[in-house]
């Protein structure tokens, strides 16, 4: 059965995970900066002053990997348990899955930044030859937050259904 204090311990995870989005945005942000300075720079055979740029670009793109493995976990055990039956006589849920839907709806925002960020990025990067870099690394990162955040967006709209359904009772349509 899903509780209240179960619910809350999902916001506060959804709200971590939003963070993790925005800081990811604005730390993707800063490499497409970086990436248009140095494009600018081969182009005018100007000497390229960020050398530590792809070092840098493949730190991240592991941390951000790390993380989100770790994260991973703990959101797929999370919807197993959110698909239990909800307690009908439990009104107390149904304001605690509504705090749920909100935060579900700023985490879909966040994914959306990050979104932005990463679109803005590969069209820098379709410009760039000078060294490797794991984009497909950083691909496969932005994939699975877009898949968690449109699961997590079908669970609050399930779960928004089931608590709307217990407090209209059995003449409720």
């Amino acid at each position: 059965m899903i509780n209240k204090e179960y619910l809350d311990d999902i916001c506060l995870q959804m709200d971590g995970l939003r963070t993790d989005m925005l800081q990811t945005a604005r730390s993707l942000d800063d490499f497409s900066r970086r990436l248009e300075l140095i494009l600018s720079q081969d182009h005018k055979n100007i000497a390229i002053r960020d050398i530590g740029f792809a070092g840098d670009f493949s730190a991240f793109c592991a941390s951000l990997r790390q993380t989100l493995n770790s994260r991973l976990d703990y959101w797929q055990q999370a919807r197993t348990q959110l698909r239990d039956p909800i307690d009908g006589n439990d009104y107390d849920l149904a304001l605690a899955v509504k705090g749920f839907v909100n935060r579900a709806k700023t985490l879909s925002r966040a994914e959306d930044e990050l979104s932005t960020s990463y679109a803005r990025f590969n069209r820098f990067y379709r410009n760039y030859t000078l060294a490797k870099l794991p984009v497909w690394l950083l691909t496969s990162c932005c994939n699975d937050l877009d898949n968690i955040t449109g699961k997590i967006l079908f669970l609050s709209r399930e779960l928004s259904k089931k608590t709307e359904s217990t407090k209209r009772g059995k003449y409720g349509r």
